[in-house]
C-alpha cells in the first residue's frame, strides 16, 4: 500500500508513477472524487489518498508500507517507526517565519525572548526558537496562518511558502528561514524488516524514476 498526499504533492507525484509503468484508477486524477482508496495496473501496489499530516501516520503504524510526505511533516511527527530513504524532488518550499511588513524596520529577530506565533507546526517551531534560546508560545492553526496578525491573535506566523505571493498579498514578510522543504518516499520500519525484499524492491523502482531511469519493467515487488 501506498500512502498519498491529495492537491500539489499527488499532481507532481503522478509522472513518477507513469515512468514506472504504473497506471492507477482514472478516479486519482479527479479532484472532486470522494474515493479514498484506488487500485493500480501493479496488482502489488494499491494507493490511499490522505491529508498530508495523515500519510505519516499511516506508515507509522503499519496502515501502508510506503508513502510520500514532505520534511516538514516528519519534522513535526518526528516518527520513529518511519524511514526517508528517499528525496523524491517534488513539493519543493521552505518553512519561514513571517511578520507584517511594518514591524520589519523597527524589528531585530536576535532580541527576540519570547515569541507568540500561529502555526501548523508548533513542535518544529518550539525547537527552532529554542535552539536560540527564545520561548515560544504557538498557537495552532490549520490554515490560513497569514490571517492571524491582522486579527490579532499574534505578530508573526511560521508557515510553508513557495513563491511569497501568499505572504506579500496578506502584507507579510519573511524574516527568518527554518529550512528547506521537499517530499520524501517514507517506508515503514517493521514492513523493511520483516519484508526486506519487497519494501526493498519498491524503494529501488522510484529511486530509478526520480533519476528518470524507470522503463516500466518492474517485477512488481
Amino acid at each position: 500500500m501506498l500512502a498519498l498526499p491529495r492537491g500539489r504533492i499527488l499532481e507532481e507525484f503522478r509522472p513518477l508513477l507513469t515512468r514506472m509503468g504504473i497506471e492507477p484508477e482514472a478516479a486519482l486524477d479527479d479532484p472532486n472524487a470522494r474515493q479514498l482508496k484506488f487500485s493500480t495496473s501493479d496488482a502489488a501496489l494499491d494507493i490511499v489518498c490522505v491529508r498530508s499530516f495523515d500519510v505519516a501516520t499511516i506508515v507509522a503504524f503499519g496502515g501502508a508500507e510506503l508513502g510520500v510526505a514532505g520534511n516538514d511533516v516528519l519534522m513535526e511527527f518526528d516518527y520513529p517507526e518511519i524511514y526517508a530513504p528517499l528525496d523524491l524532488g517534488i513539493g519543493r518550499c521552505r518553512m519561514v517565519v513571517a511578520e507584517p511588513a511594518e514591524m520589519v524596520a523597527g524589528d531585530d529577530p536576535s532580541r527576540w525572548s519570547h515569541v507568540r506565533v500561529a502555526t501548523k507546526y508548533p513542535e518544529i517551531t518550539r525547537r527552532h526558537f529554542a535552539r536560540r534560546g527564545v520561548q515560544a508560545e504557538c498557537l495552532k492553526l490549520s490554515g490560513a496562518m497569514e490571517l492571524a496578525p491582522s486579527l490579532g491573535l499574534c505578530r508573526r506566523i511560521v508557515d510553508l511558502v513557495s513563491t511569497g505571493a501568499t505572504l506579500k498579498a496578506n502584507g507579510l514578510v519573511e524574516v527568518e528561514h527554518i529550512a528547506d522543504v521537499t517530499s520524501r518516499l517514507v517506508v515503514n520500519r517493521a514492513a523493511l524488516k520483516t519484508r526486506p525484499k519487497f519494501v526493498g524492491a519498491w524503494v529501488e523502482r522510484f529511486a530509478q524514476a526520480v533519476d528518470g531511469a524507470g522503463d516500466g519493467a518492474g517485477d512488481g515487488a
